[in-house]
């Protein structure tokens, strides 16, 4: 299920050329976790967190617990992992960061 913020994200993807992209990917064996977006060559994945300052899910305990262990997966096995809230994304600092990081910038 995607959400609003996570299309406005890809249109900017999009826009800006960067469209080897594949949503709502499953990227560890045996888990039911999906990543928004994952660049699979560059072995890239990307989180939206929405609802980070009003309450949502990813702002709670158990939600902040959940988004640990599947950073941490990703991490182990072999991906690299931004994230990206409500603000990073709507600014236009999500999009930066993942130009940056595509083109191995720091």
């Amino acid at each position: 299920m995607t959400s609003a913020l996570e299309n406005l994200f890809a249109m900017q993807l999009d826009a800006a050329g960067l469209t080897g992209y594949v949503r709502e990917y499953q990227a560890i064996p045996g888990r039911k976790f999906r990543f928004d977006f994952c660049f699979r060559k560059e072995r890239l994945l990307i989180e939206i967190n929405g609802g980070t300052y009003n309450g949502g899910a990813h702002g709670r305990g158990v939600g902040i617990n959940r988004d640990y262990e599947k950073g941490n997966l990703a991490v182990q096995h072999g991906f690299r992992l931004l994230q990206f809230d409500t603000k990073m994304v709507k600014s236009g600092v999500g999009l930066e960061t993942t130009e940056r990081v595509l083109r191995g910038e720091k």
